[in-house]
């Protein structure tokens, strides 16, 4: 996983062993300066791809530990849209938001380095309201209330890299909480070992949790309506389905939450989370 800043993109493969030259996830690498990393493992040295939501429901185990889907995480990283900027003396208080929450991001000001909201070319900045942007940092809590210390946050160049995030984000999220893919024995979709779906694509014989019969339409319009890489919209799905947006909703959560689908540009617009 690279995320230079050059703008490119590409992906770790999770579950892959050692550290070759990637600065994100590696499941099962340990640290190899740290003196705790005996006891603490892989946690205290990974960049972890995470949703804002992730960040607001992250267990905080100690005053500046936190945990996600019951493993500890260090480093953060997260695209999101800059709804308010506040500046001040010593930092700049970002508002983040990506469709799955919002957060405050603090960056602290260095004397000797660049503002990036004052640039000394007297170029615009490139961080403004309502851009995209990437942020590396880690989670703290002060006072009870929680934000990202940013020790980097750049523009989005590439409006791909927003989905090849959240894709990202939900496969580490999946590791944790189901095993790797292809793993002997790991558990289906809550729990239901013999509820299978032929795609009709690939043939891949993917397994499904139970649906009702809102969730199935609703799966089913995803899957296979002409579409973008945005997905479709909720009022989209209603004038295919006739279904209420009541029950969309209700639906979409439920899909949301089982991990069949994602949320794309915003938290009303989904796409099936394909694997191959």
């Amino acid at each position: 996983m690279d995320y230079g800043n050059d703008g490119n993109y590409s992906n770790t493969s999770y579950g892959g062993q050692g550290g070759a030259g990637g600065g994100g996830f590696i499941p099962g690498e340990g640290s190899q300066n740290s003196p705790g990393s005996a006891s603490k493992g892989y946690g205290k040295d990974t960049l972890r791809p995470v949703t804002i939501k992730q960040i607001n429901d992250a267990k905080n185990t100690q005053e500046s530990d936190f945990t996600i889907d019951g493993a500890e995480i260090s480093q953060i990283t997260f695209v999101g849209q800059i709804r308010n900027i506040s500046q001040q003396t010593t930092n700049i208080t970002y508002k983040f938001d990506d469709g799955t929450g919002l957060v405050e991001v603090k960056q602290w000001i260095d004397s000797d380095a660049a503002n990036p909201l004052e640039p000394a070319d007297g170029s615009p900045p490139k961080l403004v309201e309502n851009a995209y942007a990437r942020v590396w940092g880690k989670l703290r809590s002060y006072g009870g209330k929680r934000h990202v210390g940013a020790h980097i946050i750049r523009p989005i160049v590439d409006l791909n890299e927003i989905s090849y995030h959240l894709l990202e984000a939900t496969a580490v999220h999946l590791y944790f909480t189901r095993g790797p893919l292809g793993s002997e024995g790991k558990p289906a979709i809550n729990g239901n070992s013999n509820t299978t779906y032929d795609d009709g694509q690939n043939n891949s014989g993917r397994k499904l949790p139970p649906m009702s019969a809102a969730e199935r339409k609703v799966y089913e319009i995803l899957r296979t309506a002409p579409q973008g890489n945005e997905g479709l919209h909720m009022q989209e799905i209603a004038s295919r389905t006739n279904l209420d947006m009541a029950d969309i909703a209700k639906a979409g959560d439920n899909l949301l939450n089982s991990g069949v689908i994602y949320t794309t540009v915003d938290d009303t617009t989904w796409a099936v989370l394909e694997f191959s």
